[in-house]
């Protein structure tokens, strides 16, 4: 506590006793790190803002799974669903194969023709394997296009952006992972050859996963069967304190896997 004459200070909040009133008086200054509601108003949409100088290289990249709302800000129903697309967006911003985007369609007519939009908001997905675009016809709820999504493009997420407790599995290493956990010690360096071999044959993030796996299993083989129960209890410590979103993406991920060795 400080004794002062006349309050003031420069941090927050700071308790701070004048001799003068005989009072005790609390002073909060909100530090530079906090957002003012202001600030908190402009956070940037996770929407991707298309063009026409833009569309081709984003909507028809072959690496992206896409899709695209074609809106005019007049239109009544495109502002109703503007909430549920900044949130959609939102759900998706760490799969960097995910993009939600939308143009304004009223304005770039010319894109609006080429693409057969006659009303508005038109909804339409342009995966990896069909650039020519599929219409959206599904419900316009959050949970409804978070569903399609999923189903799309492979993801696993649920309506908060988190990832689900399939997320990170590899289905085809399932046989081989139910083999290595029944598989006596002596017999599991065997069992993991087999997975190291199928983890080799994938690709993009199947591959990038079946790594955990191949991780987890000599991990086991290393430590013993309680190595599973007790790096699970950890990262499920480490889920519950404050990390960045692509960190707690990592840590769902390997927790699913080793628990696929638990069971």
């Amino acid at each position: 506590m400080e004794f002062l004459d006349t309050p003031q200070f420069n941090g927050s909040p700071k308790v701070l006793w004048s001799q003068r009133s005989m009072r005790v008086n609390v002073l909060w200054k909100p530090s530079q790190n906090l957002l003012t509601a202001k600030q908190i108003a402009a956070v940037p949409s996770s929407v991707v803002v298309l063009t026409p100088e833009t569309f081709d290289s984003i909507v028809l990249d072959e690496t992206k799974d896409v899709l695209v709302e074609f809106y005019a800000p007049w239109c009544g129903h495109c502002k109703h669903l503007a909430p549920v697309y900044d949130k959609l967006a939102s759900v998706f911003k760490q799969d960097e194969g995910v993009v939600i985007a939308n143009l304004d369609a009223d304005k770039h007519t010319d894109l609006a023709e080429k693409y057969g939009v006659s009303g508005f908001p038109t909804l339409k997905f342009f995966p990896k394997g069909n650039k020519a675009g599929e219409d959206y016809d599904g419900g316009r709820d959050l949970d409804d296009f978070v569903k399609f999504m999923n189903e799309k493009c492979g993801t696993s997420r649920d309506s908060k952006g988190q990832l689900t407790s399939e997320a990170g599995l590899v289905a085809s290493l399932n046989p081989l992972v139910k083999e290595f956990i029944s598989a006596a010690d002596d017999k599991r360096k065997e069992v993991l050859s087999k997975i190291e071999e199928d983890v080799a044959k994938l690709s993009g993030s199947a591959a990038k996963h079946g790594k955990i796996y191949v991780t987890a299993a000599k991990k086991i083989m290393d430590k013993g069967s309680g190595y599973t129960k007790k790096e699970t209890e950890r990262l499920h410590r480490m889920l519950e304190k404050y990390i960045s979103p692509s960190k707690a993406d990592e840590f769902i991920i390997k927790k699913n896997i080793l628990l696929t060795f638990s069971s």
